[in-house]
C-alpha cells in the first residue's frame, strides 16, 4: 500500500485553461438553472409563503422523527466505502465521504476534482492506487443500478396498490428489461476478460457509431478500460456483492425516509392525499435527475421533478413545496457543512505528518 502527499492532484496543464472556462460555464449554467427553478418554476404554482407555514406548522414529534432521520442518514451514507473496501475504518470513511460529497455537490462539474481528492484521502491512509480505484468504480457502479432500479420498483409498488394504467404497466415493463439487461451485462463482463474485451469493443462501436452521426470523432478503447475494471474489482465484488448491495440500497432508502416523514408531518397522517408508495415514486424518479451533471447533486432539478410529481399525486403544491425544502434541507445543507470540515480536518492532518515527517 502506498501513501500520497497532501497535495490534490495536479491537473494536466495544457487542459487547464480549458478546464476553468468549462468550470465557469458550468457554474453560469448553474446559476442559471436554480434562477429559473427556485425563482421563476416553483412561484407559478407555489407559494413560499404557505409552504413556510405548512412547516411551521409540523409537529414537535414529526421534527424530531426528521432530525433522527437527518442523523441516521449521515451516518449510513458512509456505508458503501466500508463495504467495498475491507479494512476501511468508520473515521476515515466518513472524512472521505463528507467531503467528496461537498465537493460532489457544490462544485459545477466537480466530480473530476472530487476524485482527485478522494484519490488523496484513500491513499493517506493507507490504500493504494488498486483498491481505491476499485472501491470509487464498485460505489459509482452500484449507485447507478440502484438508483435506475428504485422507479421500476416504484411503477411496480403503484400497480399493486392501485388501478394498474396501461401506461404503468408498460414502463415497468421496459424498466425490469432495461436492469436485467444491465445486471446481465455486467455479470457477463465480470465472467471472463475475454468477455469483458469484447463488450467494451461493442460498446465502443455502439458509441461510435452514435458519435459518426454528429461528426465527431473519439478513441475510445472501452474494451481495454472495461477488461481494466473487471480486473480491479472482480475479487471485491464476487465476495463482498451482499454488502456492497445492501450499502448502497439502505443509503438511498434512508434518504427517502427523510421526503417521507417531511411529507407525513406536513400533511398530517399516512395515507392522506400522499401513500407511502406514491411518496416513493416522486423520490425515486426525480432522483434519475441527478445523472443530469449540471447541476451539482441535482440541486434545482430534483427539487422542481420531485414537487412536480407530489403534486400530481394529489398533493397541495404549497405542501408539495414545502415537503420537498424540507428534504433538501435536511439531506444536503448538513452534509455540505460537514464536508467543509471534514475536508480542512485531513488538510490539517495531512500538514502535521508532513512536518512529523521533516
Amino acid at each position: 500500500m502506498t501513501n500520497t502527499s497532501d497535495a490534490l492532484p495536479d491537473e494536466p496543464g495544457p487542459s487547464k485553461s480549458g478546464g476553468n472556462r468549462k468550470q465557469i460555464i458550468a457554474g453560469g449554467l448553474t446559476l442559471l438553472i436554480l434562477i429559473v427553478v427556485f425563482g421563476v418554476v416553483f412561484p407559478q404554482f407555489a407559494d413560499y409563503s404557505e409552504a413556510w407555514t405548512a412547516i411551521q406548522a409540523m409537529s414537535t414529534a414529526a421534527l424530531v422523527a426528521l432530525v433522527a432521520a437527518m442523523v441516521i442518514n449521515i451516518v449510513i451514507y458512509v456505508g458503501p466505502y466500508p463495504a467495498a473496501l475491507p479494512g476501511l475504518a468508520f473515521w476515515p470513511a466518513f472524512v472521505v465521504r463528507q467531503t467528496s460529497f461537498m465537493i460532489s455537490n457544490t462544485i459545477p462539474a466537480g466530480g473530476a476534482f472530487g476524485l482527485g481528492v478522494q484519490y488523496s484521502m484513500l491513499g493517506s491512509y493507507e490504500f493504494g492506487p488498486a483498491a481505491t480505484s476499485a472501491t470509487i468504480g464498485i460505489t459509482s457502479v452500484w449507485n447507478m443500478f440502484v438508483t435506475l432500479t428504485l422507479p421500476v420498483l416504484a411503477v411496480i409498488g403503484l400497480i399493486l396498490t392501485s388501478e394498474p394504467a396501461t401506461a404503468a404497466i408498460i414502463v415497468a415493463g421496459i424498466g425490469v428489461v432495461a436492469v436485467g439487461v444491465m445486471v446481465v451485462g455486467f455479470a457477463l463482463v465480470l465472467r471472463s476478460e475475454s468477455t469483458a474485451r469484447r463488450m467494451g469493443e461493442l460498446g465502443g462501436r455502439i458509441v461510435g457509431w452514435f458519435l459518426g452521426l454528429i461528426h465527431r470523432d473519439a478513441d475510445l478503447a472501452l474494451g481495454d478500460a472495461l477488461v481494466s475494471f473487471r480486473s480491479s474489482t472482480v475479487d471485491v465484488i464476487s465476495v463482498r456483492w451482499a454488502p456492497i448491495t445492501a450499502a448502497n440500497v439502505l443509503q438511498q432508502l434512508v434518504q427517502f425516509s427523510i421526503l417521507y416523514l417531511a411529507v407525513v408531518g406536513i400533511q398530517g397522517g399516512t395515507s392522506d392525499p400522499i401513500t407511502l408508495v406514491e411518496a416513493f415514486a416522486a423520490f425515486a424518479f426525480a432522483r434519475l435527475a441527478t445523472f443530469i451533471p449540471i447541476p451539482p447533486g441535482g440541486l434545482g432539478t430534483v427539487d422542481a421533478a420531485m414537487t412536480a410529481l407530489l403534486t400530481a399525486f394529489g398533493m397541495a403544491s404549497s405542501d408539495a413545496l414545502a415537503a420537498v425544502l424540507v428534504w433538501r434541507a435536511l439531506s444536503y445543507f448538513p452534509q455540505v457543512f460537514l464536508g467543509i470540515g471534514t475536508f480542512v480536518y485531513w488538510r490539517r492532518r495531512q500538514s502535521r505528518r508532513t512536518l512529523q515527517a521533516g
